[in-house]
């Protein structure tokens, strides 16, 4: 189980999550044993630039724990499935769009 905090916030009012050490561990793990980048970013749900400042602080021995209020398994579940959604949202309005320019092109 990996724990993020949600902790800080930046100029603009967004809330940046911080990840374990376990969880970044296991990123860099995946990354070495041959994943690509793009595909651990997506599986995990984390940013690829992020992956890869993991990557590259392993590798000079400066991975560290993230400090800040743990979250818990259903408040990662709900992020998870927030970020899901829209997704979901933002694939079904470009559908929407698609099929109103194919309906205009058949007229």
């Amino acid at each position: 189980m990996c724990i993020i905090s949600f902790g800080g916030t930046n100029m603009t009012g967004i809330v940046r999550a911080r990840y374990t050490l376990e969880f970044k561990q296991e990123a860099v793990r995946l990354v070495r044993g041959g994943q690509s980048l793009t595909s651990v970013s997506r599986g995990l749900g984390v940013s690829a630039q992020s992956i890869d400042n993991w990557v590259k602080a392993d590798a000079v021995g400066g991975l560290k724990e993230a400090k800040g209020k743990p979250v818990n398994a259903d408040q990662m579940e709900i992020a998870r499935l927030k970020a899901e959604l829209a997704k979901m949202r933002m694939e079904r309005d470009i559908l929407k769009k698609a099929a109103a320019y194919f309906a205009r092109e058949l007229r």
